[in-house]
């Protein structure tokens, strides 16, 4: 019989199953009321608008590496993935050899054949993930720095607006990066809640032997995890690329630790077969509201890292008291 936060016990309120359930959602509204009390500026309507688009790209990388540290794995990459493909995607492009979409497809392919690199490493010749994607980190920068000369590509004209309508346009208000992000968001919380895979994907990690015998596709899975998240950085550079409107061979750096911060904030588990998708969105939010709210109060950037690192840690904390 499952237990509610409401449940009586012998203490009376459940305040452990309380803290599993709201935890994060506290911590994120306790970030903001700190911050809406230190700065006048971080409650406009501007200024949420912005941490949500500054939160989006950050937010799609996230679900990637959510579906691959779900199965017991680890993606490095994904920095340097998402500069591979949009350098390559936005050369194309402005060599007129493809159209705005066709460079999106492009950016997809790559970061698609850069992910399923990595899981047929992992899957097929048994290395570790962190070694396995190490190795991806550090070729596919050096080719995206061999393919450009180690300039960026500007220059993409009136064919760049498909990538600066995805980085830069607004629906309304709402900027259009949150709403892909948004999107993804949502399909994810289907794959995860409503379709059988997503189940596959819980029961590998959670016990890869058991679900081997149980007759799951334990290969498949896995490519497919390490696949989507090379395609979810792809498509968040893609976002990138039409905010800034070049590409740059050095882009996405340390954005992987972003990642894996807000993934493992948001309760997934490094062993494997627990976590949620709501749960990484919210760890993305604190992350992005937290920088946010220093850049506002002016904290010189060595102390912002300091700070983000003690809350980071903090955060853990409090997750493997209550767990």
């Amino acid at each position: 019989m499952s237990t509610s936060p409401l449940s009586l016990g012998r203490g009376g309120f459940n305040w452990r199953s309380f803290f599993e359930t709201y935890g994060l959602v506290l911590s994120l509204l306790l970030l903001c009321l700190v911050l809406s009390l230190a700065s006048d500026r971080f409650l406009t309507v501007d200024n949420l608008l912005n941490v949500l688009r500054q939160a989006s790209i950050n937010g799609i990388i996230s679900i990637g590496m959510m579906l691959v540290i779900l199965i017991r794995g680890l993606d490095l990459s994904v920095g340097s993935v998402l500069a591979l493909a949009t350098v390559i995607a936005a050369d194309l492009l402005a060599r007129g050899t493809v159209d705005p979409l066709g460079a999106i497809l492009v950016a997809l392919l790559v970061g698609a054949a850069a992910g399923a690199v990595n899981g047929a490493l992992v899957t097929w010749v048994k290395i570790p993930p962190f070694i396995a994607t190490l190795g991806m980190m550090t070729f596919a920068r050096g080719a995206a720095l061999q393919y450009t000369g180690g300039q960026p590509i500007t220059g993409l004209g009136d064919l760049g607006e498909g990538f600066r309508y995805l980085g830069s346009a607004t629906v309304g208000i709402v900027p259009v990066p949150i709403i892909v992000a948004g999107l993804m968001y949502f399909l994810a919380y289907l794959l995860l809640n409503h379709v059988p895979f997503g189940r596959f994907l819980y029961a590998t990690g959670n016990n890869e032997e058991a679900a081997f015998l149980s007759g799951l596709p334990i290969k498949s899975i896995k490519m497919f995890a390490y696949m989507a998240s090379g395609m979810l950085a792809a498509l968040a550079g893609v976002i990138l690329v039409g905010r800034l409107n070049s590409a740059t061979p050095t882009a996405g750096q340390l954005f992987e630790f972003d990642a894996i911060a807000a993934v493992v904030v948001g309760g997934t588990s490094f062993n494997g077969g627990e976590g949620s998708i709501w749960g990484t969105l919210i760890g993305v939010l604190i992350i992005a509201v937290l920088n946010n709210g220093l850049n506002l109060l002016q904290v010189p950037s060595f102390y912002q890292d300091i700070a983000s690192g003690v809350v980071i840690a903090l955060a853990l904390l409090l997750y493997r008291l209550i767990r």
